[in-house]
Order: C-alpha cells, then structure tokens, then sequence
C-alpha cells in the first residue's frame, strides 16, 4: 500500500512540476530579439560588452552584475574548508609529523609530477587571468593550480606545504575582493561597482573590463589556497607509533 501511495504523490509533484515548467517562456527572448530588454537575459546581451568591456558575458554576469552571490560562494567555500579543517585538526606534539596515507611513489611518477606541476599551475593561472576574454575562470583556475599540488602531494609522501603561506594567500584575496566592493561604495556607486578603476580598457584587450579581472585573479588565489589546504589535510594521517 506504501508503495502505491508514494508512487502516486510522485505523479502529482510531476505533473505540478511540468505544469510550472510549461509556463517558462524558455527561448522566448533569444539573441535574435536582443533590442527587447523585457528579459534580464536580453538586457545581459545587449549592455555586457559596451558597458563593462568583457568579452565573456558569464564573466561579467558572475563577478560583476551578479558578484555579490560571487562573493557569497567564496565565503561559503571558505567556512565548509574551516570547518573541515577544524574538525579534522589535531594538535601535534613539538617535532611530531603527520605521514601521508599514500605509499611512496616510484622514481618515474616523482620525476613526472616535478615536470608537470609548474605547466598546470601556469594553466592554471592562465585560466583565471583570462577569465573576461575566454570561458574559464577564478573558480576553474583555483582548481586547477590545486589538481597540480594534488599530484605533487600523491607523488611525494612527504611533500611539504606551508599552511601559513596558504592561510596568507586566501585571506589576502578575499580581503581584495571585498575592498574592491567596498570601493565601490566609497566612489559613490554600488558594491562591486565596476568604475573607472583601473579603466574599462578596450573588449578583447588583457587589460580590460575594469575591476573584472581583479576579482577573478583574486579568487582563482583564494580557490586555489583553499582547495589545496584541503587536500592536503585529507592525505595526511596519524603518524604509526606501533
């Protein structure tokens, strides 16, 4: 009887579900019909460019008109990795060090890991830097330079991090991001307005799109310190006493 009676209250959510969906007038506005701004998606299309200098709309539709909720996913980020942190904190003893949960690797993987990391994190850093040119960004750069410490960490059992160079790196780059805000409030527009500072430049040019590609730089640093904090204390362990 159970199973009749959920199956049935599943066909009701699912056909209120289709009913709400057939009421979007999905493509209604595509770019074909781009002079009307009765959209919030035409109005993105239309004013992106000339107004921000971006290329890439999602970018300025990520860190600009809608970077609050940015900065909101930053945060987030930050306090799920503190709280990771925190519950996965043990005290040391003075001289004490944690062992990795991984085996030694052999000779080849080490030597490979050493040759690829420094391209990975300069794709890495290329992603975010060009993140108001091409698809990519903070977000997909961070993970990026963090996948390339992950290989040395996998490769190296005892690979070293210093934890107060990352703790430094991602407090700098989320006070960036908000002062760039704040900034923009003190210029006497809104937060994370995107002014005259350093200048729109022109689209397609490294240097444009105003505070864009600041905040994009500053969260590929904060994404990339955090994730790779992260993962380093997830591989390390206990040492054996036995």
């Amino acid at each position: 009887m159970k199973k009749y009676l959920a199956i049935f209250l599943l066909l009701i959510v699912g056909f209120y579900l289709i009913q709400a969906f057939n009421l979007v007038p999905f493509g209604a506005n595509r770019v074909g019909n781009i002079d009307d701004e009765s959209t919030v998606g035409a109005y993105y299309l239309k004013n992106t460019v000339p107004k921000t200098s971006v290329a890439n709309v999602v970018t300025a539709i990520v860190v600009n008109y809608r970077g609050f909720d940015t900065l909101g996913e930053v945060t987030v980020l930050f306090l799920a990795t503190t709280g990771l942190g925190s519950i996965l904190f043990r005290k040391r003893k003075h001289g004490e060090e944690e062992e990795r949960v991984l085996k030694e690797s052999s000779q080849l993987v080490k030597i490979g890991s050493r040759l690829l990391f420094p391209f990975i994190a300069l794709l890495g850093i290329y992603v975010f830097i060009h993140g108001h040119l091409t698809p990519g960004g903070g977000f997909q750069g961070g993970a990026i330079i963090a996948t390339g410490f992950l290989l040395m960490l996998v490769a190296y059992k005892n690979y070293k991090l210093g934890h107060g160079a990352l703790t430094w790196i991602e407090s700098l780059a989320g006070i960036t991001f908000a002062g760039i805000g704040i900034w923009g409030l003190i210029t006497g527009g809104t937060f994370l307005e995107n002014n005259a500072f350093p200048g729109l430049g022109n689209v397609n040019d490294l240097i444009s799109g105003g505070v864009i590609p600041i905040i994009y730089i500053a969260v590929g640093f904060k994404v990339a310190a955090e994730l790779t904090g992260v993962l380093d204390i997830l591989l390390s362990i206990k040492p054996n006493k036995n």
